[in-house]
């Protein structure tokens, strides 16, 4: 499992949930690549509303039901992991918004692998 704790670099990808990379979900593609280069989580939100550079407002409100809802990718990793990740996403985000932060990392733990019991059960 990748330690992660104290300061650390936050990349969000906004994009359409239609986007896709070769017939499948760009943030799907997003989130493989990630996990594939070692990164230390990457999580997908749906928007319920939004626009970007385009200006359509997308939303989920009946009257309007639209098809591309916003979706957002957060990755946190050091800031030299997710810099190196940053040409992949290049390679792949052709319409949307990369932004980066720098944030400080406070707790990161995962499960244990055979009780399926996070770091904090058991630690009385």
């Amino acid at each position: 499992m990748t330690r992660l704790t104290g300061s650390a670099l936050r990349v969000t990808i906004f994009i359409g949930e239609n986007d896709v990379w070769h017939h499948r979900p760009l943030y799907t593609e997003i989130v493989h690549r990630a996990h594939a280069a070692g990164l230390a989580g990457a999580s997908v939100f749906r928007g319920i509303e939004g626009f970007g550079a385009s200006s359509l407002i997308h939303t989920s409100r009946l009257l309007s039901l639209s098809e591309d809802l916003p979706v957002a990718i957060v990755i946190v990793d050091t800031e030299e992991r997710v810099r190196a990740f940053l040409p992949q996403l290049d390679e792949l985000v052709g319409e949307g918004l990369v932004i980066l932060d720098d944030c400080e990392v406070v707790r990161y733990t995962g499960r244990d692998a055979e009780s399926g019991k996070t770091g904090k059960e058991g630690k009385r």
